[in-house]
């Protein structure tokens, strides 16, 4: 699957363009699709939407060992973003903690993470991995069907070619996290609750 911008780009600002292009769709509220234009990945979007996350959520203190601890971006399961998560966030930082991208492959090294990706290859360990990493400060991100319902924090859907966002603030604040407003009042988000078993 692919998505239409109306803006034609050079290949070596792909990646300055695409998260400049995502920083106003986000603070607009814009759609990421169109008639016309560069044609981006499913992939591409949301390894952007995964860097524009970060900058929208506030880690306590005690999830990074230092100050200017990297921020650790794992995936776990299958990665389809190939190198393209990598080179979205090289040489980004929040908050004076570098991004990092690491590929994990087991759960023992989940809790060090202070962003972890979830493939859609793990669905059916989903509520093991979840339960692992519920009251740690990790920001949780799928792109699996009911996985907010599920206490994931954020999931992503694609509505008529356009990439949303489930948010699941509850499950974030629980693990305290702070999701920004100015996030959670996107006209892309949208609000779900964990469900209650």
């Amino acid at each position: 699957m692919s998505f239409r911008f109306d803006i034609h780009i050079r290949k070596q600002s792909c990646r300055q363009w695409l998260l400049g292009l995502l920083c106003l769709g986000l603070a607009g509220g814009g759609a990421f699709s169109a008639e016309k234009g560069a044609v981006v990945s499913e992939y591409e979007v949301k390894a952007a939407l995964v860097y524009n996350f970060t900058k929208f959520t506030e880690w306590p203190s005690n999830a990074f060992l230092a100050a200017d601890a990297p921020t650790l971006v794992g995936i776990l399961g299958d990665d389809a973003f190939g190198k393209l998560l990598g080179d979205v966030l090289a040489g980004e930082s929040v908050a004076g903690h570098p991004l990092q991208v690491r590929r994990l492959t087991g759960e023992d090294a989940l809790p060090a993470c202070q962003v972890l990706f979830i493939s859609k290859s793990e669905k059916e360990r989903l509520k093991t991995i979840l339960a692992t990493v519920r009251d740690l400060p990790v920001l949780t991100i799928s792109e699996t069907e009911g996985f907010g319902q599920l206490g994931g924090m954020v999931n992503f859907v694609v509505v008529d070619k356009s990439i949303r966002f489930e948010i699941n603030p509850g499950a974030a604040q629980h693990a305290g996290i702070k999701i920004s407003s100015k996030l959670l009042n996107l006209p892309k988000a949208i609000k779900v609750e964990t469900r209650k078993e």
